[in-house]
């Protein structure tokens, strides 16, 4: 018997930052099923639309209030009349919610609304199909089985930019522990060092330093990115892990470029002004000094010239190896297939950073996944600045076989709820028997070889 929705309801609940988002809460023969909607800080502007109170005085303008509505009076009533299989209908329950909106970037109803309702119906799904979430994603993506990939987590260890409050205009630095042989030693590496990095700032800079910002990383008085290396680079030390973690960076360069320059003193008045070509140069002396396996959002969103010189640089090679990490497109992509497209025809990064509230439904954000795969690029799963305590992008990532996924420091419920949903998974897969490796060195090719996907849909543009 199919199983099909019954009820929605929604509900402004709080993200990590105090902030409101929505909640969503849909119940089928199976069960009651939750989609609790996550929000960033630094937004590309090509993102669909998070619809907001803006006229409102509550909470500042930024009640999610008429989303709420949008589930109630508009998504509800002719989702639950379509009468759709939640088991089998994943793509057509997306695809409708995009006609209903009717609107390129979800401008209407609000990309918040519908993703709730996309991530509560696979959810509802996954239950009516008798599988686990990851399983249930696999085969929603097409997805190979064998082995089932646990990711390497990225952990965001120092914070900047628009997520603390120190003067350091790098967004994110972090740590990957490549060498872990399992998703729990991966933990306990990045844990473990998180703890030795706590020590190293507060014998630097005291005690005082080591608050954290939006995502759980330390935010300690450092204003250049080489600081925020080498203070990794003694943390390692001091866990005992140099050589088996690794460095990545997110620099969400679009929050301090303006006017054709690259300000790196945008917080703290000091820093130089660089032009692009400088800026990349920065990039390779930081990529030829420390071990740095993944750069994200090294230019800005409509850079795209300064993005296909670097890679076009990176690409030669000195003694046969070539010494490019993998650059990876968040607000240049923002999870569209459009813009992947488009990146990949300007050879403008070769990985793309999936984040679901991007794009507004899961099955546009698998396929943009899947394009991306096609391309022979990595795909990097993302949380959001301002988290909820849903982990859902923990079976995401295990579902795409991604390899590699960011969801915060070890700390704060909003994303240690991720990393233990992770081990669950782990011990879950090796319970059954199934097969399944942890990604480690291979991080940006387990997905493995595939044919050109076919698009599961493509409304207004996606």
């Amino acid at each position: 018997m199919p199983s099909y929705i019954t009820s929605i309801t929604a509900a402004q609940r709080l993200d990590s930052r105090g902030n409101p988002t929505v909640q969503v809460t849909l119940t089928t023969d199976k069960g009651t099923f939750r989609g609790l909607v996550p929000s960033g800080a630094s937004t590309g502007i090509h993102e669909a639309l998070e619809l907001r109170d803006t006229e409102s005085a509550a909470y500042g303008g930024k009640g999610v209030q008429q989303a709420v509505l949008s589930v109630k009076s508009t998504i509800a009533p002719a989702l639950i009349a379509k009468r759709f299989s939640v088991e089998t209908q994943q793509k057509e329950i997306d695809a409708f919610l995009c006609e209903l909106d009717g609107t390129k970037g979800k401008k209407r109803l609000g990309a918040n609304a519908i993703l709730g309702v996309s991530m509560a119906c696979a959810r509802a799904g996954a239950a009516a199909a008798g599988i686990p979430l990851y399983e249930f994603l696999r085969q929603e993506a097409g997805a190979p089985k064998a082995p089932y990939v646990l990711p390497v987590p990225f952990f965001n260890v120092l914070n900047g930019g628009v997520h603390s409050g120190n003067t350091m205009a790098f967004q994110e630095i972090m740590l990957a522990p490549v060498g872990a042989t399992s998703m729990a030693e991966a933990i306990q590496m990045g844990a473990e060092t998180y703890q030795h990095l706590k020590k190293v700032i507060t014998k630097k800079f005291g005690a005082s330093a080591t608050s954290i910002g939006d995502e759980g990383g330390f935010a300690p008085p450092i204003s250049q990115p080489h600081e925020a290396l080498d203070l990794l680079v003694e943390a390692v030390a001091a866990a005992g892990y140099t050589g088996r973690i690794k460095f990545a960076m997110d620099p969400a360069s679009s929050e301090f470029f303006h006017d054709g320059i690259y300000d790196l003193g945008i917080k703290d008045k000091v820093s130089p002004k660089l032009t692009p070509p400088e800026l990349s140069d920065l990039y390779r002396e930081l990529i030829a000094k420390y071990p740095i396996v993944l750069l994200e959002d090294p230019f800005a969103e409509d850079d795209w010239e300064t993005w296909s010189k670097f890679m076009a640089k990176g690409r030669e090679v000195d003694d046969g190896v070539e010494r490019m990490p993998e650059i990876v497109g968040d607000d240049l992509t923002v999870t569209n297939v459009e813009r992947v497209r488009e990146a990949k025809e300007k050879e403008a990064c070769n990985g793309l950073l999936l984040k679901i509230n991007q794009i507004g439904t899961i099955t546009e954000a698998i396929a943009a996944a899947n394009l991306a795969f096609s391309y022979g690029w990595g795909v990097f799963v993302s949380h959001r600045s301002g988290e909820t305590t849903d982990d859902f992008i923990a079976d995401l990532t295990v579902g795409l076989r991604t390899g590699h996924l960011k969801t915060g420091a070890p700390a704060r419920g909003e994303r240690v709820v991720k990393y233990n949903r992770l081990m669950d998974i782990e011990d879950e897969i090796r319970a059954s028997g199934e097969e399944m490796k942890f990604a480690g060195k291979e991080f940006r090719t387990t997905h493995g070889k595939m044919a050109d996907p076919k698009m599961p849909f493509n409304v207004y543009g996606y």
